[in-house]
């Protein structure tokens, strides 16, 4: 695939989600990653106020994590995090669904847990939000169950769907991001993310079916894109 820096920024949300990482240091993240064309900065909850702050006025969209990484809080308390969260200023808020009740495909469970943060996220913002459903796809058993993750997000009215948090036992793979496209068509985006650190490795994501890619990495990409020779 051939995209110029723009073009590959633009599908980066780039990612501070470490636990180690403090609000000095967060802001200063934002501070450096501000003006550089990502599609989202990614970051902790307590950060999106300084990312809001920081991103006023540019394209670069600010996102955050729910019920990360384990995804097992209860839904009520889900919904009421994705609220606070985009009433401080996040624009897309990225869910760890209830991957157990995923395994052992309880659709009406799952169904619900997505819903009451769509829900919550949507009335919020007057349905400006975006929603992604994180599935943990190293921890599904199976194809089938990435595609009844996909169709309960769709169903719940979520706008992407997610291979993982990064603190699973994998990452993303190239035929994760497959699987998931050709459940969701062109209906629904999809997120590729966990382990995605270099130009080969995000570039294979997108002519996988990636919309976007989550990323630590986002600024080196962007380096080895420049650096890479043109003709």
């Amino acid at each position: 695939m051939t995209v110029d820096r723009a073009q590959l920024a633009s599908r980066l949300d780039q990612t501070l989600l470490r636990r180690d990482a403090g609000p000095r240091e967060t802001r200063a993240w934002i501070e450096a990653q501000t003006g550089l064309g990502f599609a989202a900065l990614c970051v902790s909850p307590f950060a999106v106020p300084m990312a809001a702050a920081a991103l006023a006025g540019t394209a670069t969209r600010v996102c955050s994590v729910v019920a990360f990484p384990f995804g097992f809080t209860l839904g009520l308390a889900k919904a009421d995090e994705a609220r606070r969260l985009v009433a401080a200023g996040a624009v897309e808020i990225d869910m760890v669904c209830e991957i157990g009740a995923l395994c052992e495909h309880d659709e009406k469970w799952v169904l619900d847990d997505i819903r009451e943060v769509v829900r919550a996220a949507d009335e919020e913002s007057a349905g400006a939000a975006i929603t992604k459903v994180i599935l943990e796809t190293g921890l599904l058993p199976d194809e089938a169950t990435i595609r009844l993750g996909c169709r309960l997000a769709e169903d719940a009215g979520a706008r992407f769907v997610k291979t993982s948090t990064g603190f699973g036992p994998r990452g993303a793979s190239v035929e994760d991001v497959r699987v998931m496209r050709s459940a969701v068509g062109t209906r629904l985006g999809v997120k590729a993310a966990g382990g995605i650190r270099d130009l080969d490795a995000a570039l294979a994501m997108i002519d996988a079916g990636a919309d976007r890619i989550g990323t630590s990495s986002g600024a080196g990409i962007l380096a080895q894109l420049d650096e890479r020779p043109t003709s």
